[in-house]
């Protein structure tokens, strides 16, 4: 009997062992998430519409001497009049696009527009707009708006291509309505 006790035991203990290594029990469910609190729908008070930008674009054209790039008093009240239309807006950019007449060879003439392009930003920057916004361009005369007959260096060629010597300035921008 004893033997047949002990053998009783050692399957006992073998079957107590193998349900051990068998594969572990599965880990308990993770709980379930808190359900969402209620809240009863409010409408928002009546409340203005949130501000839009809306896109602002304001141009000036100014003139030059000829064979000049200095800004004239005339040409300045013109700038002036830009950066007062710019006080409330969100700057984007400021182009600024120099040109001359055909008096003069091509090379002088691209430098002389570069010149003035750079005169206007340089005034602009003095009445406080970012330099970092200012791009210039110089066109020489390439994009003339007016066509004089004539050949020579005369005071009347000379008065008649004035539109021809010119700056014109876009600033770009937004301002919230």
């Amino acid at each position: 009997m004893n033997n047949r006790l002990s053998t009783a035991l050692s399957a006992i203990v073998l079957l107590a062992f193998a349900g051990c290594a068998s594969t572990p029990e599965p880990a308990p469910p993770a709980p379930a998430p808190a359900p969402a609190p209620q809240t009863l729908p409010i409408s928002p008070p009546a409340a203005k519409a949130a501000p839009r930008p809306e896109k602002v674009t304001t141009a000036s054209t100014v003139n030059f001497d000829f064979d000049r790039y200095v800004i004239r008093p005339d040409a300045r009240s013109k700038l002036d009049d830009l950066v007062g239309n710019l006080r409330n807006v969100n700057l984007e950019v400021v182009i600024a696009v120099g040109h001359a007449d055909r008096l003069g060879s091509d090379a002088y003439n691209m430098k002389l527009s570069v010149r003035r392009a750079d005169s206007v930003k340089a005034y602009l920057v003095s009445k406080g707009i970012a330099a970092s916004r200012i791009y210039t361009e110089g066109k020489g005369e390439r994009q003339p708006i007016k066509d004089c007959k004539g050949s020579g260096k005369t005071k009347e060629l000379i008065a008649c291509l004035e539109p021809n010597r010119r700056v014109e300035t876009e600033a770009v921008g937004s301002v919230t309505k």
